[in-house]
């Protein structure tokens, strides 16, 4: 078997596979089982923002992304991994950390901040809007939070990437969920994106699609059950060298036996009328036959 399996489109060995990621979604799950596969094919994360993501991907910056849903789809092809639930940040002193959970009507009378990288698109949310220019960023939203502006709803990964000591926050049930898929260009897949979409749908590397999955199918595990049951060289002389044992020993038992058997016979077949058989025959018109005759005399 070939030891170097040619990837379509990959280029050489030493061209790493660009995997883009926004903010917030964690790959690290996904890197490890694709170092282990892959070895020779080094992952290069490339990060970029929401509102980048598909231009990123059109423009070849990346061969595949974790992007968040919804996005434009055309040209792309795109596979939904999962959905995030989205929670409120607060400051750590807000009313609404004595709940666990925060409902639609207990954010009615809150001022919301929702900066220009939002990924929710919650138009109809309740409560009030900022009346000043919204932040740019998510990172500048958390500072106005933590300042006692107002509060902000993001996905839980988000509120994580941005956490500071000064704010806190609570899930938010109803509020919408943030989707996270894996998009590429239609018309540049490739081996290594294959191999991608196996891991991330977490199939076995035997059922992979990609190279890892072909490799496996080209080398298959070796029949341990033929070498069980076939005795190695070793073990068949070791097999008949204890069979000799036995026959050597057979033969000395049987040397034994004979002596043995020769000292009892002469010993039971020793001068007739000895005294054992005089023992059990008595003298002839004895005591015991005087008895008898005296009896058949009365």
């Amino acid at each position: 078997m070939d030891e170097h399996i040619e990837r379509d489109g990959a280029g050489d060995d030493t061209t790493p596979f660009r995997l883009l990621v926004v903010p917030g979604v964690t790959p690290a799950k996904w890197v490890r089982v694709w170092n282990e596969r892959l070895p020779d094919v080094r992952l290069e994360l490339v990060h970029a923002s929401t509102d980048d993501q598909v231009a990123a991907l059109r423009e070849g910056r990346a061969d595949a992304a974790l992007v968040r849903t919804p996005l434009d789809r055309e040209g792309l092809s795109v596979i939904p991994l999962y959905a995030e639930t989205s929670v409120v940040v607060v400051p750590r002193e807000h009313v609404l950390t004595a709940a666990d959970e925060v409902g639609l009507e207990d954010l009615a009378d809150e001022t919301l901040v929702v900066p220009l990288d939002d990924v929710l698109g919650w138009d109809d949310a309740p409560g009030a809007r900022l009346s000043v220019e919204p932040p740019a960023t998510t990172a500048d939203a958390v500072a106005l939070v933590a300042a006692g502006v107002g509060v902000l709803v993001v996905p839980q990964s988000l509120a994580r990437l941005h956490h500071r000591r000064d704010v806190t926050y609570r899930p938010v049930p109803d509020a919408p969920l943030s989707p996270v898929a894996l998009a590429w260009v239609e018309d540049r897949s490739t081996d290594l994106v294959e191999e991608l979409v196996g891991i991330v749908r977490g199939r076995t590397v035997n059922s992979s699609r990609g190279i890892a999955g072909r490799t496996a199918a080209a080398d298959p595990p070796r029949d341990r059950s033929a070498s069980k049951s076939a005795p190695s060289k070793g073990a068949a002389s070791k097999g008949a060298g204890a069979k000799g044992a036995a026959s050597k020993g057979g033969a000395r038992s049987g040397t034994s036996g004979g002596k043995a058997g020769l000292k009892p016979g002469a010993r039971s077949g020793g001068k007739p009328g000895g005294r054992p058989a005089g023992k059990s025959g008595g003298k002839p018109g004895g005591k015991g036959s005087g008895q008898q005759g005296r009896r058949g005399g009365r």
